[in-house]
């Protein structure tokens, strides 16, 4: 008799089962449909971005992060769409999902800024692959790559660094390649004795002749500050941003040699010491010591 029950048991639940897969049948082909046409949506959505990137020359990095993040939230509604309309309750799903996201956002909080700063730096584009920048963190040098997370870049020293985007994107940023032309300065203190007039002209007929100095803005040389030491004159000139360092070094050493030329007198450090033990009077007794 116990064989019996349980036979009609599994029947009754074998019959209960197949009730309840004909009551869902339509919604379960219903989310297959669903889920066949979401998928060809999508793809259809992301070539078509991709053809307007395409025209309008965006950036690698930019498009990779656009559509990566694009495919991850329609693919995630696509899913709770068809998993709804199959039956299936989502809601400890979405619950189960918002507590993950909110445990792994806790724990990477620096990773998250460097990702918010990666996306401003690609949005707003404070420097481009191939800029020579300089930022307020420390961090300068040739840019050579832009990721979501770090910013990689070539220093005057040929080793690479990796920048963090997050401090990168809140710091003060020189881009010296967005400028066209650069303005060097040399410093030099000269001796109160010096004839500026003379100087002034020697120097800037030097600069005049200097094929890379621009003359517009004219180059100068002014008294900048007036020290103890003598006077702090100031050669300033203007040059295209690719020949900047070249002129820097050639005006300097030129600069120098005018200065030779002109006899131009820099200020020599001096200490003058005063001590009573010059007169003879206030030497010691060196026999005061010895035995009579």
């Amino acid at each position: 008799m116990e064989g019996v029950e349980n036979i009609r048991q599994i029947e009754t639940t074998l019959d209960r089962l197949i009730d309840s897969i004909v009551l869902k049948l339509p919604s379960i082909a219903i989310g297959f449909i669903i889920l066949f046409l979401g998928r060809y949506f999508i793809r259809f959505a992301i070539n078509m971005i991709n053809r307007r990137f395409d025209r309008r020359n965006v950036s690698p990095s930019i498009r990779t992060f656009i559509t990566s993040l694009l495919k991850f939230v329609l693919y995630t509604l696509l899913i709770l769409t068809v998993a709804n309309t199959m039956g299936i309750q989502t809601t400890s799903f979405i619950a189960i999902l918002s507590a993950f996201g909110l445990a792994v956002g806790m724990a990477l909080q620096g990773s998250l800024s460097n990702f918010a700063g990666g996306v401003l730096i690609l949005v707003f584009k404070p420097f481009e692959v191939g800029d020579y920048i300089s930022a307020a963190n420390g961090s300068s040098g040739t840019v050579g790559k832009i990721d979501l997370l770090y910013t990689t870049m070539t220093d005057d020293d040929g080793v690479t660094v990796f920048s963090p985007n997050g401090p990168l994107a809140n710091s003060v940023i020189k881009n010296y390649t967005k400028i066209t032309k650069r303005r060097f300065t040399h410093s030099f203190t000269a001796s109160y004795d010096t004839d500026m007039k003379t100087a002034r002209a020697a120097i800037l007929d030097l600069l005049k002749n200097e094929g890379a100095v621009l003359e517009t803005p004219a180059p100068t040389m002014e008294i900048g500050e007036l020290t103890d030491g003598g006077l702090k004159l100031q050669i300033r000139g203007w040059t295209e941003r690719p020949d900047y360092w070249a002129t820097y070094y050639a005006t300097a050493e030129k600069i120098k040699t005018i200065l030779n030329e002109s006899k131009i007198m820099m200020p020599q450090a001096s200490i003058k010491v005063l001590s009573d033990a010059v007169n003879p009077e206030n030497l010691p007794d060196n026999n005061t010591d010895k035995p009579q």
